[in-house]
């Protein structure tokens, strides 16, 4: 089941109402509510989904914004967070999120789980500016990401340890709700899970039904094409605890968020670890264009008409 994420024309509209039919007009059913979302659209919203105009396949955490946050910033607090009222105000939110996802009857919940204090512009974007200039071999280039591995690796277990904390207090609660925590792969080295952590997570609540894993294409090509990971091996590796996906495409080496097919993304050969039925979510730049994502869709049906718009 192929689904939309609301971030694409989210900041385009101040209507809830107006925003979903943008969407339904590219031809889609399913929509994915989105982070960013000011509380101020949540009547269009149900407005819409009580007439019928949509069926939400899942929110992403935090939904609606903190009232404080005047930018959409889903990072803007973390469970890892060594501010006690960060990590707190995060599990509000997070609990507040899922009871909107309740009422939307949303299968998932997609979060963010925090990060390692390290500075991205030091680390992740310093070794992306290397393979972009060319350097993806360079002694220099290899070095450094071997530093920032290891840097990693001897600060995260606190950060790790904190994320599980949050995880198993939102899961009673999502429980409860009947909505799965789909736990996201991230862009960043400095995000939290890594996936060597990730699969630690999965193990740890393998015997907890409502978590599993959300893979991210775009944001798990940018390590790929970092050397961090192979993009197929991970996924092999993860894939007994998909529950679905965002998919955008990625211009080298690291420009994500494009429409499927216009950038390097092997999608034949990457969904074959996906089940069919599982929700794969368009989350686009709001800079690509109606035209585009309508062409993309049509490829998309006649590449994998199996994986249309229903979840029959």
């Amino acid at each position: 089941m192929i689904s939309f994420s609301t971030c694409w024309n989210n900041a385009r509209h101040t209507d809830g109402e107006e925003m979903i039919d943008e969407i339904t007009r590219l031809g889609f059913r399913y929509v994915e509510l989105s982070h960013g979302m000011t509380v101020a659209k949540l009547p269009g919203l149900r407005k819409a989904y009580k007439a019928g105009k949509f069926l939400c396949s899942g929110v992403h955490n935090y939904f609606p914004s903190p009232v404080e946050v005047m930018i959409d910033a889903p990072d803007a607090y973390e469970y890892t967070s060594h501010r006690p009222w960060d990590r707190k105000r995060a599990m509000d939110m997070t609990m507040q999120t899922l009871d909107i996802a309740a009422e939307f009857q949303a299968a998932y919940l997609v979060l963010h789980m925090g990060s390692v204090p390290l500075d991205p512009g030091k680390y992740t974007k310093a070794i992306t500016q290397m393979v972009d200039e060319g350097n993806y071999h360079d002694k220099k280039t290899i070095a450094a990401k071997i530093k920032f591995i290891q840097k990693r690796e001897k600060l995260a277990p606190i950060y790790y340890a904190r994320a599980i904390d949050a995880l198993e207090k939102i899961a009673e609660r999502a429980e409860q709700l009947g909505v799965m925590l789909a736990v996201e792969s991230r862009s960043r080295y400095e995000d939290m899970p890594s996936e060597r952590e990730m699969i630690h997570l999965q193990n740890h609540f393998e015997k907890n039904p409502w978590v599993g894993y959300w893979h991210d294409f775009g944001h798990v090509q940018l390590k790929h094409n970092l050397g961090l990971l192979d993009h197929q091996d991970w996924l092999k590796s993860v894939s007994p605890h998909i529950i679905g996906g965002h998919i955008h495409d990625v211009h080298w080496p690291a420009r994500d968020h494009r429409v499927p097919f216009s950038g390097t993304l092997d999608y034949k050969a990457l969904l074959t670890h996906f089940p069919v039925k599982c929700p794969i979510v368009w989350e686009l730049s709001a800079s690509q264009k109606t035209e585009q994502i309508v062409t993309a869709l049509q490829v998309w049906h006649e590449m994998f008409p199996e994986r249309g718009f229903t979840n029959e």
